[in-house]
């Protein structure tokens, strides 16, 4: 991925061109933004700038050595980390167990979630992990020689998701990493980084698209109707990858709003042996889905919150499609009176199954606390 194939982040794209023009490159950086900001293309891009054999000041090459290995992401002078999960053979797996799926996966988009990655390598129940033993793995590919661009580079995707075992075994690494050696963190919640790790990198923050950059990209790549465009950028609120789920009427997006509808229903009605079998609906699916899926709720609860003080004519409300149609007659429900108090419990409820708490009584838990809410 090249700079000028971007939607948008001009200002950020400036300030890591001239961080490179002036021989200015920290060696260890944090790309961190809101979800659908492009951390990853961009730290893709960044990495595929600094390797170019022949860059310009706006841009690389694309047809250098250098540049056609990162467009395959084949470079052997980077190098990729990222969450994957156990299975028979591995106990403790590393990235490159499942880099092929990962370079397949990439290059078809760079733009999508955890929960996209996870899907396409199966995870069922586990949740998505950068192992202790990557550790090492990491530390015997930098302690190499460069083989063919000036920079080693290490793009740890993630690191939230790093095992404290990995990341406090990677911390004099990070300090004082071998020369020509640099680091680039993408990550989606900073605050659950270590902050001895968070303290060492430079900080890149991304804000998200405009509306005017996403309606122009889902136009540009895939042939929408400027229109819809339009209407799809507004309700993505600067998120790339809602962007082209709700374009593509991708099923996840669907099925999260059915679970949602048939809690707030059985809640409404307090019809307790729906809750119950829609608690154990929720726990056969795997525990990032069901993560997903609370995250899911909690944006939905927001937006029902704003139809319910009226910012619809400010355009302060992200809704489109069924989401719309089923919050014209829900936002009634979600008032200031309980709003703080269902989202503590949605809250609550992601956190326990983040500690791989029992999903059956964590959801039914969940829901019975959501009939008294609701009420």
């Amino acid at each position: 991925m090249n700079f000028s194939s971007f939607p948008g982040q001009k200002e950020t794209i400036s300030r890591l061109i001239r961080s490179v023009s002036e021989e200015r490159v920290s060696h260890a950086q944090l790309f961190t933004g809101p979800e659908g900001c492009g951390s990853l293309a961009l730290a893709l891009a960044y990495a595929k700038y600094v390797s170019c054999e022949n860059r310009t000041d706006h841009d690389s090459c694309s047809t250098c050595k250098s540049c056609v290995k990162y467009e395959k992401m084949i470079h052997p002078d980077l190098h990729f980390v990222f969450p994957v999960i156990k299975n028979k053979k591995d106990s403790e797996p590393v990235s490159d167990s499942f880099i092929e799926e990962w370079r397949e996966f990439v290059k078809k988009s760079p733009y999508f979630t955890l929960n996209n990655w996870l899907d396409l390598i199966e995870v069922g129940n586990a949740q998505g992990m950068i192992f202790a033993s990557e550790a090492g793995e990491i530390i015997k590919k930098l302690s190499l020689k460069t083989f063919e661009s000036d920079f080693k580079i290490m793009i740890i995707w993630l690191p939230e998701k790093m095992h404290p075992s990995a990341a406090n075994k990677l911390l004099k690494m990070i300090e004082e990493p071998p020369e020509k050696t640099l680091f680039l963190l993408v990550s989606d919640e900073p605050d659950k980084i270590i902050l001895t790790i968070l303290s060492r990198c430079q900080l890149i923050r991304i804000p998200g698209f405009r509306t005017n950059e996403i309606s122009s990209y889902l136009v540009s790549s895939y042939s929408a109707e400027k229109q819809k465009a339009d209407e799809i950028a507004k309700v993505s609120n600067g998120n790339i990858i809602r962007a082209v789920e709700l374009f593509e009427n991708e099923d996840s997006s669907l099925v999260y709003l059915d679970h949602f509808k048939k809690m707030m229903r059985f809640a409404w009605k307090r019809d307790i042996i729906s809750i119950i079998n829609w608690s154990e609906e929720m726990a056969a699916t795997g525990r990032e889905a069901q993560k997903s899926f609370i995250l899911y709720s909690l944006r939905i609860l927001r937006e029902n919150l704003m139809l319910s003080l009226g910012q619809m004519k400010n355009s302060l409300v992200y809704l489109a499609g069924e989401e719309a149609s089923f919050s014209d007659n829900f936002h009634p429900y979600i008032k200031k009176d309980n709003i703080y108090l269902l989202t503590d419990e949605f809250n609550l409820a992601h956190s326990h199954v983040e500690a791989n708490g029992n999903a059956r009584i964590i959801f039914l838990d969940l829901a019975l606390k959501v009939t008294r809410l609701i009420r």
